[in-house]
């Protein structure tokens, strides 16, 4: 409020009759507007709050009532298989080496200058059975065998002259036993005459003594003929021993040239023309181009199982694999014979399967990496199973009216993927082989396979979509 103040007399101007504590006219009606509006704003938002409040609790009673979706029991898709019991033997996967089934290394049985080779003979070319790989000079070995061929001439015409003389002999023989006979034949009649004195004494030992002649005679011819015999014998062992050198030279001579002996592909040569080769020198080095084999090894298990089969593990068919980038190459092979030892630093038996590559389109190499593989023991009266199908410890689940009911299993081998099983299972049940976690008895499933079914805009459901619509 105004004060009044004494007024004083000149023309001062109005100011100066304002108190002191009000600098500005007018300062404080302002503030108290400032301050009714503030309230009136309040007001205004206060009451908007409570209308906006009472709007929503007038809609909530009145909204009218909606219809409740009821509750559907979730369903899944899922894929199954129908079992059947048999005899089943699931295939045994190991790896081995492919070995030469025959190979050779051929060494100079004579020595001389090389004269000769295969245009084939050189790492990894292929030679047929009977090529000549390798020719040794024939001209010192040409001449052994003429002079030997000589010397046994020389031997057989001494044979034949030896061999006359012995018929000589034997003729001179039987000669001087028919004089022995003719002079003792005599004497017997001198004898008789003696005694009717029809001749002297003296004309008997005249024929006596001619009996001892002949008989003398006798005697020397038949020693010459003994002579004249070991004669041909020493002869015939000289021609002989003269035969075994001419052979001996003839194979000398062929020894001069070193022939493949079976279809081959070499795999060492150490022969050029020129070169003088030794006796035992090695030339050449060769492996049959026809026959391999694939050496492997089965764990101590395996193979028991195998021998407690059939007794015996020869005889076993064998598919030899081997991967030439992404393409597999099949070989059939037969297990030939088991490794001689025990294997143990590899902890099994090795075994060794003949390949028959007759059929081959490739053609296969020795030190090949390759796979084999065998059929194992057969589990009779078993199940084959999908690996999916298989829970926890030996549990299965079967579908019986559209819902799984659990099935004891035990679990007996293992087959690339499968499961061969024997336990609670029926020929002809339906299996469930879609992993689900929330796997149950009561489980409510749909068979895809029997009861296909397609979403609104035509696109097929699937296990993972028809579970998201049924949440």
């Amino acid at each position: 409020m105004l004060q009044s103040l004494p007024q004083e007399s000149g023309n001062e101007p109005a100011s100066e009759i304002l108190p002191p504590s009000d600098p500005q006219p007018g300062g404080s009606w302002r503030r108290t507007l400032l301050v009714l509006k503030a309230l009136l704003q309040a007001l205004i938002a206060f009451a908007i709050l409570i209308g906006a409040f009472m709007g929503m609790n007038t809609l909530v009673a009145t909204k009218p009532d909606v219809p409740k979706r009821p509750i559907q029991e979730r369903s899944y898709a899922v894929e199954t298989v129908t079992v059947a019991q048999g005899d089943f033997a699931p295939d045994i996967n190991v790896f081995g080496e492919t070995t030469a089934g025959r190979e050779v290394e051929l060494r100079a049985l004579v020595g001389g200058e090389v004269v000769g080779v295969h245009p084939n003979l050189k790492a990894g070319g292929h030679v047929s059975e009977g090529d000549v790989l390798v020719a040794i000079d024939r001209f010192d070995y040409e001449g052994a065998v003429t002079e030997a061929e000589a010397n046994l001439a020389e031997a057989n015409a001494g044979l034949v002259e030896s061999e006359g003389r012995v018929e000589l002999e034997r003729a001179n023989v039987l000669r001087a036993r028919e004089q022995l006979e003719f002079a003792q034949r005599d004497l017997k009649r001198a004898e008789e005459l003696v005694d009717r004195g029809a001749v002297t004494e003296r004309t008997v030992d005249d024929r006596k003594l001619l009996v001892s002649q002949r008989q003398q005679s006798v005697e020397q011819t038949q020693n010459t003929l003994a002579l004249e015999e070991a004669k041909v014998l020493q002869q015939k062992a000289t021609v002989k021993r003269l035969e075994w050198r001419l052979e001996n030279a003839m194979r000398q001579l062929d020894n001069t040239i070193l022939s493949a002996p079976f279809d081959a592909i070499v795999r060492t040569e150490a022969a050029e023309p020129g070169r003088l080769v030794s006796v035992n020198d090695a030339v050449v080095a060769l492996y049959s181009s026809d026959e391999f084999e694939v050496r492997f090894t089965l764990s101590d298990n395996q193979y028991g199982r195998l021998l407690a089969e059939s007794g015996t593990v020869v005889d076993r068919p064998v598919e030899v694999i081997w991967y030439l980038g992404n393409a597999p190459v099949t070989y059939p092979a037969t297990v030939s014979r088991i490794g001689a030892d025990v294997a143990s630093t590899r902890g099994g038996v090795d075994l060794i399967a003949t390949i028959d590559s007759a059929n081959a389109t490739v053609p296969l190499r020795p030190g090949a990496f390759v796979e084999i593989s065998l059929p194992d023991q057969t589990y009779r009266d078993s199940f084959r199973i999908p690996e999916t199908a298989y829970y926890g410890e030996g549990t299965v689940y079967v579908i019986e009216d559209g819902r799984l009911r659990p099935r004891q299993v035990d679990a007996l081998a293992i087959d690339d993927g499968f499961i061969l099983v024997s336990g609670d299972l029926q020929s002809g049940e339906t299996l469930l082989t879609t992993r689900i976690p929330e796997a149950g008895s009561g489980l409510l499933v749909n068979d895809v396979a029997k009861q296909p079914e397609a979403s609104q805009d035509g696109v097929p459901q699937t296990a993972n979509n028809r579970k998201s619509e049924t949440e």
